[in-house]
């Protein structure tokens, strides 16, 4: 059975390829605490169509390269917009 994860894309400036960050929460084994884990995993795009901040679905594959064992499965939801960061203009 192949592992599928569920993830929201924070880079897609290579070619055919995505950075899929995959957020989880879990539970420390002796303290009982749940704390979120933040892991990043390189997959395979193949028609370059999913975009920063887009949630996707990746499934695990054989090795494509040395980083990415992961394939583009769909785009579950499209990025509603970017965020700019406002830059203030000082006068002299």
């Amino acid at each position: 059975m192949a592992k599928t994860l569920t993830g929201i894309v924070t880079s897609s400036k290579r070619d055919k390829t995505i950075t899929v960050t995959v957020t989880s929460r879990e539970t420390h084994p002796i303290y009982g605490k749940q704390y979120t884990v933040n892991r990043k995993y390189q997959a395979h795009d193949a028609n370059n169509e999913a975009g920063e901040g887009d949630k996707v679905v990746i499934t695990e594959t054989r090795p494509i390269s040395k980083t990415k064992s992961f394939t583009l499965t769909s785009v579950v939801e499209k990025a509603r917009g970017s965020v700019e960061l406002k830059q203030d203009e000082v006068e002299v």
